[in-house]
């Protein structure tokens, strides 16, 4: 009998003690729904940093020295589009407004009218609009608690007696972006899980078995939503933790199980019993499984190290789903196909129930890789070619921050931040630019005379509005403010701050003693680029380095871990060309749904390489570890991969409609952040699923032939981890009446 490894046994004894386990994971489920109820409260809609850069650090003196407890403000537009600000029917209109939004204490503060001040930089060019300012109550978080009742005031005014209400601010952006991601999470889930529901049951052909892996998704999410919230109560979580959470966790919950199931089934259509089958797909699939889930991990761990909250929360979101994941489909899962036994395979479907075995040559897939390998060197050049003329388009991309511009274009925020651009004069929505001057005495000869300075430097550039100066009493602290003309996040703006900073502070300042630091929006994006610049090729080299580390010793190979990480850059790098032509340059947006906006999220392309190269290392080890399975029974690698493929097409192919399925899901909804990076994740899985699956991979070992799995003799102490399991003994017999087995490549490479 063929020794278990470490997942056999697991999986052995969890089918030995199916309840006990079963109870075990049901006592984790409640914890982890009590403590998710928790999970709100420790959520943010902003991003902050763990460095300190310059513009965080002038926010802070600011908040600290200056504005302790500045209010929040909001700016109300009324647009009649007919009358003028001075008719009776306007005036009229905008006093009962007044009294209700006044009327709402417990967020408004208070508001003043033009009617109230005669300025006329309240009005609008053409005299049809009107800015109200609206001073609210608490931080910003307390203001949007008590936000609704105000928002339901300006909605209930909207629309009415020809007049357009709306309003914009820090406020509404904040609770519009924490609304709108919980709308796009509910999308998100009404499209993935029906469809992958659908899928599953194509996949199986029957009805009871779909629903096996769908069930520990859930299960594995709700867990780690009860996880998330504890880690929520020492670190800042940002509010698109809880979208990758239900993201991933359908995504690689459902493919994770999928692949046991499926090695189960077969196992079970082989004679195997119940329980030596579970063991078997334990000491196979799940093998794969598990390291499939280490490298996602190690993956997503680099993003730890990139000192901005959006990368760390969402980074720990993924890695505590795939964890808990892991250990469900390692423990919860086995335990559940004990209990099920034989009925996994009751309900079938007509049509779609036909089991095929694994040495059926048929099959799309299996004719599709046959051809590949018959003219592989042409077959990589024309897939070559097509993935890296979409690579290419990606060199053409602008980061940023979309800021108000990336929000649903029916939103009042939006809405109110388009009119201010285009019927009023001056300055933006949002806060303007400011330079923190600290020094021991701001009012001393030199450092006014630099402020002076700077300030005609400021008057000079066309960018920027009127600025003005303020002094604390102490005299330690001045604030020069600047509004920045336009959206503030476009790239005129971005190069302006970038003026200040490089050119108009070290002319106005040189020599003089005071730690001088550009703060605002725009700062901000400035810094949070630079941060990403300065740690992308940091993550990049450790997950490249670690991915490779550990494909090498799980397939004992050094060719098999180089040409796995090439065709996932190729699939990732072909997904981000797709991501720009989409989104930035507009190609094919409309047949989608999606918004074209002028800049690609700067946290999106980083994000997504982590995501994704390990996502599609999933389909790349589960077909390796097959092939590799075949190779050390028959010795034979074209026929190895050839049955690699055919036996893992239905299931990789179900896999990857299932994560496209979840992916688009979350696609679809209003938020373009979660749009390009849902989009960008579909994408990827598609290309890897099919081309890199079925082109690349099977060309590329063709060509290679033994080579496949050389290890060069001074490397033969590396740990030897076999993903692929141990072979089938019923295999061996079978196959050593053809061939006698050949003795693994690496073991002879010094020969």
């Amino acid at each position: 009998m063929t020794s278990r490894g470490f997942t056999g046994r697991l999986a052995h004894r969890s089918a030995r003690h199916p309840w006990r386990t079963l109870g075990a994971w049901f006592i984790l489920l409640v914890i982890g729904l009590m403590l998710a109820s928790g999970l709100g409260d420790t959520l943010t809609a902003e991003m902050g940093f763990t460095n300190s850069p310059e513009s965080e650090r002038g926010h802070d003196l600011i908040e600290e020295r200056l504005r302790p407890q500045e209010a929040q403000r909001e700016f109300i537009i009324v647009n009649s589009g007919t009358h003028n600000v001075d008719a009776p029917e306007f005036r009229a209109f905008v006093d009962d407004l007044m009294g209700q939004v006044l009327a709402q204490s417990e967020v408004v503060a208070g508001a003043v009218t033009y009617y109230d001040t005669n300025d006329p930089a309240m009005v609008s060019d053409d005299g049809t609009a009107m800015m109200i300012p609206v001073t609210l109550i608490g931080t910003l978080a307390e203001a949007n608690g008590n936000f609704k009742p105000y928002l339901n005031v300006i909605e209930s005014f909207d629309g009415t007696a020809g007049f357009e209400v709306v309003s914009g601010g820090n406020v509404s952006a904040d609770y519009t972006i924490t609304h709108t991601t919980e709308k796009d999470l509910m999308t998100g889930e009404m499209i993935g899980i029906p469809a992958a529901i659908v899928i599953l049951m194509l996949v199986f052909g029957v009805m009871l078995a779909a629903g096996v892996p769908l069930v520990l998704a859930i299960v594995s999410i709700l867990i780690s939503l009860g996880v998330t919230a504890v880690v929520g109560q020492v670190f800042e979580l940002s509010i698109f933790t809880m979208n990758m959470i239900f993201m991933i966790g359908l995504a690689v919950g459902i493919d994770y199980a999928l692949f046991i199931v499926g090695r189960y089934r077969e196992e079970l259509g082989k004679g195997r019993s119940t329980v030596d089958a579970i063991a078997r797909a334990g000491d196979t699939a799940s093998k794969a499984v598990l390291f499939s889930g280490l490298t996602v991990v190690i993956a997503l761990s680099g993003l730890l190290i990139v000192p901005s909250s959006v990368y760390q929360s969402l980074a720990a979101g993924a890695i505590i789903v795939v964890i808990v994941s892991v250990l469900a489909t390692l423990t919860m899962l086995p335990a559940l196909l004990r209990v099920m036994g034989s009925w996994i395979n009751k309900g079938r479907l007509p049509f779609f129930g036909r089991e095929k075995g694994a040495n059926d040559t048929g099959g799309f897939w299996a004719r599709v890789a046959n051809v590949v390998m018959r003219r592989p060197l042409v077959s990589i050049l024309m897939v070559g070619a097509v993935l890296l003329s979409l690579i290419g388009v990606y060199f053409t991309a602008e980061l940023g921050q979309s800021g108000i511009s990336s929000l649903p274009q029916k939103s009042g925020v939006y809405r109110a931040f388009s009119s201010l651009e285009t019927d009023f004069s001056g300055g933006s929505l949002e806060s303007p630019a400011e330079i923190v001057v600290d020094a021991a005495d701001v009012n001393s000869p030199a450092v006014r005379a630099g402020i002076d300075h700077l300030v005609e430097i400021l008057e000079a550039d066309a960018r920027f509005d009127p600025e003005s100066v303020e002094v604390i009493a102490a005299g330690d602290l001045a604030v020069v403010s600047v509004p920045v003309l336009g959206d503030n996040q476009s790239s005129g703006a971005l190069s302006a701050i970038e003026r200040v900073r490089g050119e108009y502070v070290p002319a106005a300042f040189n020599g003089v003693d005071a730690d001088i630091m550009v703060t605002g929006p725009t700062a901000f994006t400035l810094d949070f680029n630079s941060v990403v610049n300065t740690y992308t090729p940091i993550v990049f080299g450790l997950v490249l380095g670690m991915s490779f580390l550990l494909l090498m010793m799980a397939f004992r190979s050094i060719v098999v871990p180089a040409k796995a990480i090439v065709m996932n850059l190729l699939s990732v790098g072909a997904s981000y060309g797709l991501l720009v032509s989409v989104f930035q340059h507009g190609v094919g947006n409309k047949i989608f749904g999606f918004q074209q906006v002028e800049r690609i999220e700067a946290w999106i392309p980083l994000l997504l390489f982590s995501i994704l190269f390990d996502l599609s290392m999933d389909y790349h080890v589960f077909l390796l570890s097959r092939i590799r399975e075949r190779y050390d029974v028959t010795g034979d690698n074209a026929g190895s991969v050839a049955y690699g493929v055919r036996s893992t097409a239905k299931i990789i192919t179900g896999a990857a409609l299932i994560m496209v399925a979840v992916f688009s899901g979350f696609a679809m909804g209003e938020l373009v952040s979660l749009q390009q990076m849902g989009f960008g994740l579909a994408v990827a899985v598609i290309l890897d699923a099919t081309i890199v699956r079925s082109v690349l991979v099977p060309a590329s070992m063709k060509l290679l032939g033994d080579r496949n799995w050389y290890l060069p003799a001074w490397l033969a102490w590396l740990p030897n981890i076999q993903v692929e399991g141990a072979p089938d003994p019923e295999e061996e017999v079978e196959h050593s009446l053809v061939r006698p087995r050949v003795m693994r490549p690496e073991l002879v490479a010094g020969d």
